[in-house]
């Protein structure tokens, strides 16, 4: 559990856009780590400022000043925030995967050591995994949504399945990228609703 940072001038605010297993959450959350996926390593719990959950059944929106969040409920998150710092940086290689975690198909590049296999690997690693150059497809009110996302850290432990791709299947298509999120807004823009007439990339939601 993470302790009370309400008031810690060290601490980075950082957009907390998140994929459940019914919802995608959006809030704010304070963390004094390099980058957010360690942040995310380094606790179980998160403590979410003006946050909004959006139902992926019926595409309902519920508000909450303040909201804590378990890291086994999240499944994957976009990553925002710090890169950190350069000079701590290994050499990797990345490896076009294509994943299942819930109701989500994700689908990127996950980084491991050059001449390694990053999928047979990613059991050895920390619960929260980085890819880049993601894309996310997935059902929300009865319609099929698409999105590029960009930087996903994905959470391992409740990965359904993960297998290797090609860089055709896993390039991203021509889809716009995902907009940042104002809960206090409500902004649900950035997403992309395909029905069966339209091509890929279809109709802006």
């Amino acid at each position: 559990m993470e302790p009370d940072v309400a008031a810690d001038p060290n601490l980075v605010e950082v957009e907390f856009a998140a994929y459940a297993e019914d919802c995608r959450i959006m809030g704010f959350w304070r963390h004094g780590a390099e980058r957010l996926s360690d942040a995310l390593n380094a606790h179980e719990e998160y403590v979410l400022q003006d946050v909004m959950l959006a139902a992926l059944d019926d595409g309902r929106t519920t508000a909450s000043r303040e909201l804590r969040v378990r890291r086994d409920e999240i499944l994957a998150i976009r990553a925002t925030g710090p890169r950190g710092n350069l000079a701590r940086r290994s050499r990797t290689r990345p490896s076009p995967v294509t994943l299942q975690t819930g109701p989500y198909t994700i689908h990127g590049y996950l980084h491991g050591p050059p001449g390694a296999d990053a999928v047979r690997q990613i059991n050895r690693r920390n619960t929260m995994v980085p890819m880049t150059e993601a894309w996310i497809e997935y059902l929300a009110a009865g319609d099929t949504h698409r999105a590029r996302v960009g930087s996903l850290i994905i959470n391992h432990d409740l990965l359904d399945w993960i297998r290797h791709s090609v860089d055709e299947e896993v390039y991203t298509p021509d889809l716009p990228m995902e907009r940042p999120i104002d809960p206090h807004a409500k902004d649900m823009t950035g997403y992309i609703i395909v029905r069966p007439d339209d091509r890929l990339g279809g109709q802006e939601a």
